[in-house]
């Protein structure tokens, strides 16, 4: 298994496939730059006390509307770096006559399955850890932070929670379909799950026609749980809840960055089955795939 996850960071890195997400990450990472300088200076509070509600509830916001635009566009880099790296690694192989030279050897078809998925899992985690760490270190250099390293920590785990979800249904899509085919299918639902986050932040602001709306919204976060996850790590890196008596971000006009609808634990347990089942049903199918 580990020759195959060796064979995967190589194969990542032959294809340039990071090389180029890197590069793309530096241009976004340069114009976030200025966004947040931007940001820093609306909501800087040059004339109040450093130790006044006020001041504190200021940064608190700068930091806050920052981060939510840093981590829109940074999770679906996230997301599209981990369909397209595994869109095409069971059909695209095969086709490639890849699977007919390696399964001959002493290695099962599930160690194989575990070993793809491993290796890109582990660079998509890397390269989010990495995004992440800049997001932060901008917004903390133009504005703050908000929440302590523990906050911070749990919000990381949720950030990332996307990438073995998604390459999981990629993979387990690559079994039944061709690489371009598969693509096209995880790209549309990756935007059902997040046209449902949306629907839902609309209901939360209290949309006429809610309930028919939120039922459709949950329905397609039930289909991809990837956007649903977003928004409960920005609920997490925010303390919503605990911050709810001071100030209500979700009141705040953001748009399609509103700071609403997030998840429940309940659907936190849904999205591990959801990923669960996806694991098992394509060990199971490339198990019983005919090569």
């Amino acid at each position: 298994m580990i020759t195959i996850i060796t064979l995967t960071w190589k194969e990542m890195l032959r294809k340039r496939v990071m090389l180029l997400t890197l590069f793309m990450t530096l241009i976004f990472l340069l114009a976030y730059w200025f966004i947040a300088r931007s940001i820093g200076t609306e909501f800087s509070s040059p004339g109040l006390d450093p130790g006044s509600m006020e001041y504190m509830i200021n940064e608190f916001m700068g930091g806050a509307i920052t981060l939510t635009i840093g981590f829109f566009f940074a999770s679906f880099v996230v997301a599209f770096l981990a369909i397209f790296s595994s869109v095409s690694v069971i059909a695209g192989e095969a086709e490639q006559g890849v699977l007919q030279a390696l399964m001959p050897r002493p290695m099962t078809r599930t160690h194989f399955y575990l070993g793809r998925w491993i290796g890109y899992v582990s660079i998509g985690v890397g390269y989010a850890l990495f995004l992440f760490l800049m997001i932060l270190g901008v917004s903390e250099y133009h504005a703050s932070v908000p929440g302590s390293w523990m906050t911070l920590t749990k919000s990381f785990l949720l950030f990332a929670s996307v990438i073995p979800l998604l390459v999981a249904v990629a993979m387990l899509g690559s079994c039944y379909m061709s690489a371009m085919g598969n693509g096209v299918f995880m790209t549309m639902l990756f935007g059902a799950g997040w046209l449902g986050g949306m629907l839902n932040k609309a209901t939360s602001m209290g949309l006429q026609a809610g309930a028919n709306l939120q039922l459709i919204g949950g329905l397609l976060d039930m289909a991809m749980p990837a956007d649903a996850l977003q928004r409960r790590m920005l609920a997490e890196m925010f303390l919503l809840k605990e911050m709810q008596p001071f100030i209500d971000l979700a009141e705040m006009d953001l748009g399609p960055l509103q700071l609403v609808g997030a998840p429940s634990n309940t659907f936190l347990l849904y999205a591990l089955g959801y990923f669960t089942v996806a694991m098992l049903l394509g060990i199971r199918a490339f198990r019983k795939k005919n090569l």
